[in-house]
């Protein structure tokens, strides 16, 4: 681990950073340029005291965990990324399987939208950062691991829990959807990968996955209108627009509802309801 590189590209990338350019107010005179090392902290999930420790050379190999969050905070790029990675001791994550990264134009995207759901989803539908107002509506994932992080496969693997949310007679039009999506995401990763894994698990614990896995539709695309059931608001009708990055590896999803609809009004409603668990 290379203690010297990696604080003084902390400290670079900290200052190369506008609070506008993470989603935060200017506040008072900064004396220094860029982001605070509390705020950048905060916007990693850690305590500020362990990053300055890494900015002051003083600080253990930060984990991979770490080094994603770190990622995220300061809007790192792939290339930069991986650079974090080696100077700290680790591989470069592989590109096409790993998924806590999210995209930097992302998270700038996401960051301006504050007042309607959104959130980032990787090729197997796990979320890998979703804003206040889809944690209200949709519940929140955060604590989630492994191949449970996959909405595909909790889709399958726990219908009692996870199909409440959405109304029965949708329930196998959403299935195909799922299921060909994963077929999209399976022929890009290959079987190898987490895609196979979901696959293999799913063929044996649901019979109706591998139904429809064996019709071999292929589709890499979100419903473009859907009825949600919220536990305490009820059903509310929301429009899906998808805005995938330049590989198609993630996806930008937005909830929106008409203007003065009864939809629109449930939404506003769940800002002052706080989060729940779908």
């Amino acid at each position: 681990m290379d203690r010297e590189a990696l604080a003084e590209f902390l400290v670079r990338r900290r200052e190369q950073l506008k609070p506008s350019d993470v989603g935060l107010g200017a506040g008072a005179r900064r004396r220094t340029p860029g982001l605070r090392r509390e705020e950048v902290a905060q916007l990693a999930a850690m305590s500020t005291d362990y990053y300055a420790r890494l900015e002051q050379q003083r600080g253990p190999q930060p984990s991979v965990q770490i080094l994603a969050s770190l990622a995220r905070a300061l809007r790192l790029t792939p290339d930069e990324r991986d650079y974090l990675h080696r100077i700290c001791g680790h591989s470069a994550p592989d590109r096409t399987t790993f998924t806590d990264y999210v995209h930097p134009g992302m998270l700038r995207v996401l960051d301006r939208l504050d007042d309607t759901p959104a959130f980032v989803v990787s090729m197997l539908d796990e979320v890998l950062i979703q804003n206040d107002a889809a944690r209200a509506l949709l519940g929140d994932v955060s604590g989630l691991e492994g191949i449970e992080r996959s909405g595909i496969y909790r889709w399958f693997a726990h219908p009692h829990d996870e199909r409440g949310r959405y109304p029965e007679q949708d329930h196998l039009r959403h299935s195909r959807v799922l299921v060909a999506s994963l077929r999209s995401a399976y022929g890009a990763l290959g079987e190898r990968s987490r895609a196979g894994e979901i696959v293999r698990e799913l063929i044996v614990r649901s019979p109706e996955f591998a139904e429809l896995w064996n019709v071999h539709e292929v589709r890499r695309r979100f419903e473009d209108h859907k009825v949600l059931i919220h536990p305490e608001i009820g059903p509310i009708e929301v429009d899906c627009q998808a805005l995938f990055t330049e590989d198609e590896s993630q996806a930008l999803i937005v909830l929106t509802a008409a203007p003065g609809s009864d939809a629109a009004s449930k939404l506003e409603l769940l800002r002052v309801l706080g989060t729940q668990r779908v």
